[in-house]
């Protein structure tokens, strides 16, 4: 059952949330135009772009993209010396795209409770196996680079 407990199916649930909220809310609650249009675009596209840069940091470096597995490599550069965690921070920006683009301003109370969810399911965990295997090269990057931005 450990596949169903990833990343992207916390990601799917929360966008399959905010896909209802938009159906079932009140029109009134409503804040839709062309500006909410754009910023949600930008945001999914840009949290898009941020998961191919780092997926693609992370195959040049030869180690897993997969959360619950062992990391051959500390990676740090690329897209990772501005975010620990740019995969996640990817999957923020689109889940609050989406919310904007759907026009359900209520379904954008789900971010901060989808980056809770995976900072205690994922991120902390990760950490504390890079941190046993990378010691002070992880610890060096943890005071140079921030967890999510």
């Amino acid at each position: 059952m450990k596949w169903i407990d990833m990343p992207p199916v916390w990601l799917l649930l929360a966008i399959v949330l905010t896909w209802w909220i938009a159906e079932l809310q009140p029109m009134s609650w409503a804040i839709g135009g062309p500006i909410t249009d754009l910023l949600g675009g930008l945001l999914v596209g840009g949290g898009i772009v941020l998961i191919l840069l780092a997926a693609v940091e992370m195959r040049k470096q030869r180690t897993t993209i997969i959360p619950h597995m062992e990391a051959d490599r500390l990676v740090s550069s690329g897209i990772f010396k501005r975010s620990r965690n740019p995969i996640y921070l990817g999957d923020t920006l689109v889940l609050a795209g989406l919310a904007l683009r759907w026009d359900a301003p209520v379904a954008l109370l789900l971010v901060p409770l989808f980056m809770f969810t995976i900072t205690q399911r994922f991120i902390i965990p990760e950490e504390n196996r890079l941190r046993v295997k990378f010691r002070a090269d992880f610890a060096r990057y943890c005071q140079k680079t921030r967890r999510w931005v």
